[in-house]
């Protein structure tokens, strides 16, 4: 795995002032995973003649996941695959919602509202943060009502349905 080559490499390279070879690739792992899917997505996007478009995708989609959470697959590729799926088909699906963009903007909202943030239990966000991680979501969301994009509309409609959970949550104090 490229991941671990890379981590012995640095570990090989600087040995006291480096981190675990675990820790090192398992960082390594979600930088590379991200560069694949903004690469891949990216390049799908040129040939098809959307690369503004599918580049406004990833860049909606990471920024509110940043801040809202929400739920992962089981698995790297499976995450990848999904992600490139996403980011790459929402630029020539947006068309379709023009009509409608308020009512996915508004149900992004209400979600956003009821589930944000859903945050990765490995990310150990202190619960103080979590009031300040909704807002920005919230905001974040309303302001598609202001600048109308249907790119941005599906991005942020995608990664709401995300963040729902059904299980019993317990709100942070």
């Amino acid at each position: 795995m490229l991941s671990y080559k890379l981590a012995v490499a640095i570990k090989q390279a600087n040995p006291q002032e480096t981190s675990s070879i675990e820790v090192m690739q398992y960082a390594l792992n979600i930088i590379l995973n991200s560069l694949l899917i903004v690469i891949i997505s990216l390049l799908i996007g040129w040939f098809t003649g959307k690369l503004p478009d599918t580049a406004l995708s990833l860049t909606s989609f990471a920024l509110l996941r940043f801040f809202s959470g929400g739920r992962h697959l089981k698995t790297a590729a499976a995450c990848n695959l999904f992600s490139i799926t996403l980011c790459s088909l929402l630029p020539h699906i947006s068309y379709l919602i023009q009509d409608y963009l308020w009512i996915f903007t508004t149900t992004s909202l209400m979600l956003m509202l009821v589930f944000a943030p859903n945050p990765d239990v490995n990310a150990q966000i202190p619960h103080h943060l979590y009031k300040w991680m909704k807002l920005v979501s919230l905001l974040m969301v309303t302001s598609n009502l202001f600048v109308s994009s249907s790119v941005i509309g599906l991005a942020f409609f995608a990664q709401s349905l995300t963040v729902i959970t059904l299980k019993n949550r317990r709100s942070p104090q």
